[in-house]
């Protein structure tokens, strides 16, 4: 047992290593090609701190772990709502833009009712199994598209952040891309073969151990990000941060994730589901209580508790 805990921390360094010099190599290639310092903050900047999610699902979903392909998800979203936000709010109550409230807290709450709905086959429909098909797939990447259009427009309209990337010799930067490949590869693996290991050595299922070891581990860039952000009473990352990756591992993870290998999927994740879309739901509410498009700091201690009672459920009853 140790020994699969073990390799599951050391792929979890190595994903946050991997993912780092993959940033940092395209961002420098992106740089050296004149890309606009906007667009690599949006594009790979962003991308990279799911990177651990993103391989980690493709690995699992390779090897046919279904339960952890959706575990690992669902779990990091649930993760980035209930406890990224919450502590970052613990430290620093986030005022929330007017767009985050209107657009981009509703589209997260779509992208996970899309998600609800492609999942359960056998609602309605009088099918065995539930999937997320191939065809499910494109049509999550179809909507990650207009959501990546949406950002690039209102980045330009609205965004004053200055991104700084250093730039690197092509030698440089190719070692980076490919040092940061390998780490990722290994480290996905690492984790998820640990992951299997683990759950069937103490007797739970694969499903918990994606729901929370593997999506806590994953989830740990988007963590640092935001808490970095609150202490530095910079809101709109802290915030846009852990919505941004929500929308962004349900659209692109799991939709590159079905194509590559269509997931059966679990009705026993339904109750996740749940609480994410009840959490997501939450968020909006609290936006028009209290101090407007503001998460308060008696709302964040109550996310915290939620995250508990669902860790604690997870535990005691699946």
């Amino acid at each position: 047992m140790f020994l699969n805990i073990f390799l599951i921390l050391a792929g979890f360094l190595l994903l946050l290593v991997g993912a780092e010099g993959l940033v940092r190599g395209a961002s420098s290639l992106a740089k050296r090609m004149s890309v606009p310092e906007i667009v690599i903050g949006l594009t790979v900047v962003a991308f990279g701190t799911s990177m651990p999610e993103m391989v980690v699902n493709v690995v699992a979903s390779v090897t046919h772990k279904n339960d952890i392909v959706f575990g690992n998800i669902i779990g990091s979203n649930i993760f980035n709502l209930f406890l990224v936000l919450g502590i970052s709010a613990l430290i620093y109550p986030l005022k929330v833009q007017k767009n985050t409230v209107w657009k981009e807290i509703p589209f997260s709450l779509l992208c996970t009712l899309v998600l609800f709905f492609l999942v359960n086959d056998k609602l309605g429909s009088g099918v065995q199994d539930n999937i997320l098909a191939r065809n499910d797939g494109l049509v999550l990447l179809a909507v990650m598209t207009i959501f990546l259009v949406y950002l690039f427009g209102i980045s330009k309209a609205e965004s004053q952040d200055e991104f700084k990337f250093e730039v690197y010799s092509y030698k440089k930067i190719f070692t980076f891309l490919l040092a940061g490949l390998a780490f990722l590869i290994i480290g996905g693996k690492l984790c998820v073969g640990g992951a299997v290991d683990l759950a069937r050595n103490v007797g739970i299922s694969e499903k918990i151990i994606g729901c929370t070891i593997l999506a806590v581990g994953t989830s740990l860039p988007e963590l640092a990000t935001s808490i970095v952000a609150a202490f530095r009473r910079q809101c709109d990352i802290a915030v846009g941060n852990a919505i941004g990756s929500n929308i962004f591992n349900i659209l692109s993870i799991l939709g590159v994730s079905s194509v590559v290998t269509p997931a059966f999927y679990s009705s026993g994740f339904n109750f996740d589901m749940l609480v994410l879309l009840i959490g997501t739901v939450l968020l909006l509410v609290w936006m028009f209580t209290g101090k407007k498009r503001e998460l308060d700091r008696w709302e964040a201690v109550l996310f915290i508790m939620i995250y508990v009672f669902y860790v604690f459920v997870q535990i005691k009853f699946f």
